[in-house]
């Protein structure tokens, strides 16, 4: 199952940015779409067709898609879904927990990026995007699915006491310090 919004944001010069994003829900990972000043019929269409090549390529097999019930989805679209065999579910009128998975992880990124980052502009945003997803399939624990991380699975835990007392953490800033990532050093 998928869901997909926009999430809008506003640059240092004030063009207001619209980023279309899709979360699976087994594994909540997320795949940035674009993002566009203008997001037209044919730019969502050919998004979402992108995404359809994505899941195809990586053996992802979705049957539906829930999104809300924006003007900026093209009628076209629920077509070239359905021909990829996912059908889509439309939430209901003001009911956002209908699409609670997606509307968490846009929280999530206005408040552990965009309220801290400021954004130049397009490429600006999308670098900081793509930055953020892959922060957020590789590194973030889900606590919603055992605090497993989308892309990797769990550590081995450690059961050794003299394995614990030898810890050694390397910490790796991403954005200039936004997100930090801890790895044990090899």
């Amino acid at each position: 199952m998928l869901a997909c919004d926009f999430l809008e944001t506003v640059t240092l010069t004030g063009a207001r940015m619209y980023v279309l994003a899709v979360i699976e829900y087994s594994t909540r990972r997320v795949r940035i779409l674009g993002a566009t000043p203008h997001p037209t019929s044919a730019w969502v269409t050919q998004a979402l067709r992108n995404l359809v090549m994505d899941l195809d390529d990586a053996g992802c097999r979705a049957r539906f898609l829930i999104r809300d019930r924006d003007g900026k989805y093209p009628h076209l679209l629920d077509d070239i879904l359905a021909d990829a065999g996912i059908q889509v579910v439309l939430s209901g009128v003001q009911i956002p927990r209908m699409n609670s998975i997606v509307e968490r992880w846009i929280q999530s990124c206005r408040h552990e990026l965009l309220d801290r980052t400021l954004i130049w502009n397009q490429r600006h945003l999308l670098h900081a995007l793509r930055e953020y997803e892959h922060f957020y399939n590789n590194h973030r624990p889900h606590q919603g699915i055992a605090n497993i991380r989308p892309l990797r699975p769990l550590p081995l835990p450690i059961t050794r006491q003299d394995h614990i007392t030898r810890l050694n953490i390397r910490r790796r800033q991403r954005l200039g310090g936004i997100l930090n990532e801890y790895h044990h050093a090899a």
